[in-house]
């Protein structure tokens, strides 16, 4: 998995239209899917029983709606660093990951509004199982970065 720098200061003045969050990587394993349903109290079977998920048509069982949400928010959360705000996101699963998948989570600022004692940035993010660059999930967010020392 590739991570963002969190320790990044990222601030109000640093940040503008068509900026380009870099991508980050997930490759979600079966152990990881496992525990993803012990810690979400997911019983469902189709993430956890391979039989059961080809009975249903797919090739394996499958990543959680929510974990590719929490892929997407982390590419939110380490892009705007340790004094950004995360304020909203959302997020639609479009297409399946299986394990092993290597997914590339995405994203842009599509717009910054002043805000009191900073910015707002709204960001458009995706995430794009690269084996076949389909988009399995896509959102928006709004992040809140302060004035500071940065570019600002």
């Amino acid at each position: 998995m590739t991570t963002v720098d969190t320790a990044i200061a990222r601030f109000a003045g640093d940040v503008q239209v068509g900026d380009a969050i870099p991508p980050v990587e997930h490759r979600p394993t079966q152990v990881q899917l496992f525990r993803y349903c012990a810690v979400t109290w997911n019983a469902h079977r189709i993430h956890y029983d391979k039989d059961y998920a080809a009975s249903e048509g797919y090739p394996d069982v499958l990543v959680q709606s929510h974990l590719h949400g929490a892929f997407l928010t982390s590419l939110c959360t380490g892009w705007m660093g340790e004094h950004g705000r995360l304020v909203r996101v959302q997020y639609s699963v479009r297409r399946f990951a299986c394990p092993g998948d290597v997914l590339r989570c995405e994203g842009e600022v599509v717009r910054v509004e002043p805000a009191d004692g900073g910015v707002v940035a709204h960001l458009r993010i995706r995430e794009v199982r690269e084996s076949d660059d389909v988009e399995c999930a896509r959102g928006e967010a709004e992040v809140f970065l302060p004035v500071g020392t940065g570019g600002s």
